[in-house]
């Protein structure tokens, strides 16, 4: 990057929002479009070869989708992958930023069906169909748009609910873990902060450095799972091995030997840590949670706690 750019980027002018739009986003052209259905008041989803849909028209046909209003002003496109009604767990997918829900969707079909989940996706601003500019602040109120879609339209109770970030999707997702606590949460491939993948000789978190994950990661009260490939050419490995080490409730983080940054998904471990997080390390964890809450209350309760 020469000293032009340098200026252009910080000083044209210094503006957060600024650096992070031509830092991070990249969205793609469009590859689907929301259309009404019939005289039905429901809206349906129209791919276009680009999105290379992998599965059968019944499948696509059970993609729920809709445009809901965020508190920024804009509409955000969200999408649904019902793979099973009686599913214990809905993952609440946040993606990286050069796809849409377009080319998300195969991935979404796929993911819950091998483990046994639903999924729901959502664009954000000034991706697919969704309205508006694709900026930082934007980002946050699309995370929260599409947690409290889970909450009202699907009437979901937090703890049945897994946020899964990858790469910038991990800035909404680390933001949204940081204010409440869920059943779990996933960072697949995790930046420390913008200035950190932009510069990696950086050592503090500035003012003006967008994407702070390395500052909110500490606050995440919920079991989380960091995952990264160790030949990272993006966001290098360092930026998920010092995410792991802020967290107060990690588990075991999976560390892919020899994958990248857009491949881990194509290594047998990856879907075996998945379901052991979802269907062992979770269901072990609860009771921990349950009994300490438990113990915490009764010592509120003691006639000798000091309640000072």
């Amino acid at each position: 990057m020469s000293c032009a750019d340098l200026f252009r980027l910080f000083c044209w002018p210094p503006l957060p929002s600024r650096i992070a739009a031509k830092l991070a986003f990249l969205p793609p052209e469009p590859t689907y479009s929301i259309i009404a259905d019939g005289d039905s008041p429901d809206l349906r989803l129209h791919l276009s070869e680009r999105a290379e849909f992998q599965f059968s028209d019944p499948d696509k046909a059970s993609l729920e989708v809709f445009l809901a209003p965020t508190a920024r002003g804009n509409n955000i496109a969200c999408m649904m992958a019902k793979v099973n009604p009686r599913s214990r767990f809905t993952l609440l997918f946040s993606h990286g930023n050069a796809v849409d829900l377009g080319q998300m969707s195969s991935f979404f079909i796929g993911l819950g069906r091998r483990l046994n989940v639903n999924v729901f996706g959502y664009d954000y601003s000034g991706y697919g169909a969704s309205t508006g500019r694709p900026l930082e602040k934007n980002l946050y109120a699309d995370m929260e748009c599409a947690w409290n879609q889970l909450l009202t339209r699907y009437k979901l109770q937090p703890e049945s609910i897994i946020l899964y970030g990858q790469s910038i999707g991990t800035v909404p997702t680390v933001d949204l873990a940081a204010r409440y606590k869920v059943a779990g949460v996933i960072l697949h491939s995790p930046l420390m902060s913008g200035m950190r993948v932009a510069f990696p000789e950086t050592q503090r978190t500035w003012f003006f450095d967008p994407f702070p994950n390395i500052e909110k990661a500490p606050r995440i009260q919920s079991p989380c799972l960091v995952i990264h490939g160790t030949d990272d050419e993006v966001i290098d490995f360092a930026h998920g091995l010092t995410i792991y080490e802020r967290l107060p409730k990690p588990v075991d983080p999976l560390w892919v030997v020899g994958a990248g940054h857009n491949d881990i998904e194509m290594f047998p471990q990856y879907l075996e840590r998945l379901r052991s997080f979802l269907y062992s390390e979770l269901d072990a964890l609860r009771p921990v949670a349950e009994a300490s809450a438990v113990e915490s209350d009764n010592n509120s309760d003691s006639p000798t706690s000091n309640s000072s």
